[in-house]
């Protein structure tokens, strides 16, 4: 059983992704939690203990380029990883109007 964190960065403006959706579902679609990024980018979602089995984390970036006056090619990002047995997961996104990075980081 795991714990989810995230955050992101717009690596055009150097800084923190603010006020992003973040919404965690199991692989079939079922949503577990939904959230925004803080003032920092960061957001932890999903209950305390994640079981094992494969998930998706989707951001609504669209609408983060949007607030910010920019055109974005991805309306939004969906992340598909799998939880298998360390206690923690971290799943950064590095972010673009016209691409995305992401990892699992530590």
């Amino acid at each position: 059983m795991s714990h989810l964190t995230t955050h992101i960065l717009d690596s055009v403006a150097g800084a923190p992704a603010a006020d992003v959706e973040a919404v965690l579902a199991r692989a079939d679609g079922t949503e577990i939690d939904r959230g925004r990024t803080d003032s920092d980018g960061r957001l932890a979602l999903g209950p305390e203990h994640l079981p094992d089995g494969a998930y998706l984390l989707r951001f609504e970036t669209g609408r983060y380029f949007a607030d910010t006056g920019q055109e974005s090619f991805h309306p939004f990002v969906t992340i598909a990883f799998t939880v298998a047995g360390l206690p923690h997961y971290h799943v950064p996104l590095l972010l673009s109007p016209f691409s995305y990075t992401t990892y699992r980081g530590s």
